[in-house]
């Protein structure tokens, strides 16, 4: 992307440098990042970053219309109905593929969206220890957006996930967060933000008040950042926990578990932008129609899993419930990133939204995933260098740009 910037990054780089890039993500926190992180940040340039943005904006444009939440009502399975859901997601995650265009330029393509929590906390913490690791990184080169500077980002975000409760009051809740994936982002969020992750399980009901154990004292909770992923849990029949997320309870959810559904893979077939791709659940796939240039997903899943790269009309008529799969027309990622070793990774680029209850959708952070391999991960891209988790760092502007 800018060709400046990368040339500077890719001479400065040594394998030291790397190296204490790793110490200070994985020593300065109570968990380590239990997942790959790239050798190097992406550099937007002026250009891409306007366009990238505003290829978020409309499709979260269109996610607000009247029209799409009569189409997103569907998506809830009547059984995991979760009672006072907020009249927009809390948090919205926009995820874009970096691809070449026909002009010989690169743009963004919808690949998912998801009204589900990213990682907030531990994005702030890379890019704090990608600054620390390679000093050569200008200064005025952020991951933020929306005008933010690391005071503005943390008050927005602390205004999302604590409200106007007292941080004890508030907990991050998950199955079992010290064994998630993500939990350097459940500890980087503990210690920006002061709420504790607190598994499912450990959760005291009293009439319709929740509590919990914190340093030997019952705590009450008043509002929760939720990190349950509903199929996570039918999955884990071992796990009981401490309350029904379905039954009526005195907290706040920062984070509503319905916007899980209503924002997901099963949003792809309604959404039309410039930068969208066709999209259709399995049970509507046009017969005019060739597999071969489309994907198979199930609706909800995270990581990849059960994704079908090579679907065949034989695989669509075993599908049980084919209305829980779409069929997404495939893009070409663009190989755009020069490594040290000769190789050139590609990246897709997750916009992260913040939208308060009662304020507009605002665009905070990016989160990069960078690959080598078919798809974006971990078991696509083994034995590899350059790829996993990153950021993607543009110049920054004044607050009246607005991007």
């Amino acid at each position: 992307m800018d060709p400046i910037q990368r040339k500077r990054f890719n001479a400065d780089f040594t394998a030291d440098k790397y190296a204490a890039l790793l110490r200070c993500v994985n020593e300065t926190e109570k968990w380590p990042a239990d997942f790959r992180v790239s050798e190097t940040p992406i550099f937007l340039t002026r250009e891409f970053a306007d366009e990238i943005c505003e290829a978020a904006r409309e499709i979260v444009g269109q996610v607000r219309t009247p029209e799409f939440r009569r189409h997103s009502a569907t998506a809830i399975p009547p059984h995991l109905v979760v009672p006072n859901e907020t009249p927009h997601p809390l948090f919205l995650q926009v995820d874009l593929a970096v691809c070449a265009a026909e002009n010989g330029k690169f743009t963004p393509r919808l690949i998912e969206l998801q009204g589900f929590p990213s990682l907030y906390g531990f994005q702030f913490h890379l890019l704090g220890c990608m600054r620390h690791a390679f000093p050569a990184i200008p200064r005025d080169w952020t991951s933020a957006f929306s005008g933010l500077r690391d005071e503005g980002y943390l008050e927005l975000l602390r205004k999302a996930v604590v409200g106007d409760c007292a941080p004890e009051n508030v907990i991050l809740l998950e199955i079992e967060p010290e064994k998630q994936k993500t939990r350097i982002d459940f500890a980087c969020t503990e210690t920006l933000l002061g709420v504790r992750p607190v598994c499912l399980t450990s959760i005291r009901q009293c009439g319709r008040q929740l509590f919990y154990d914190r340093d030997g004292r019952e705590t009450r909770i008043e509002r929760i950042y939720n990190r349950v992923i509903f199929d996570e849990l039918l999955r884990r029949p071992d796990v009981k926990p401490g309350f029904d997320l379905r039954q009526e309870v005195e907290v706040q959810w920062a984070g509503h578990p319905n916007w899980y559904f209503r924002i997901s893979k099963h949003s792809l077939p309604y959404l039309k932008t410039a930068h969208t791709s066709a999209a259709y659940f399995a049970d509507e796939f046009p017969p005019n129609e060739s597999l071969e240039r489309f994907v198979l997903k199930p609706l909800y899943s995270f990581a990849g899993l059960g994704v079908e790269m090579e679907p065949t009309h034989e695989k669509l008529s075993a599908l049980k419930k084919p209305h829980s799969w779409i069929l997404q027309e495939k893009v070409t990622y663009a190989e755009f990133v020069p490594t040290v070793d000769g190789h050139r990774s590609k990246a897709e680029i997750r916009m992260m939204f913040l939208w308060p209850e009662g304020e507009e959708p605002t665009l905070v952070n990016s989160l990069v995933r960078m690959s080598q391999g078919k798809m974006m991960g971990v078991d696509f891209n083994k034995d590899k260098t350059w790829v996993g988790s990153s950021i993607a760092l543009h110049q920054k502007v004044g607050v009246a740009n607005g991007t």
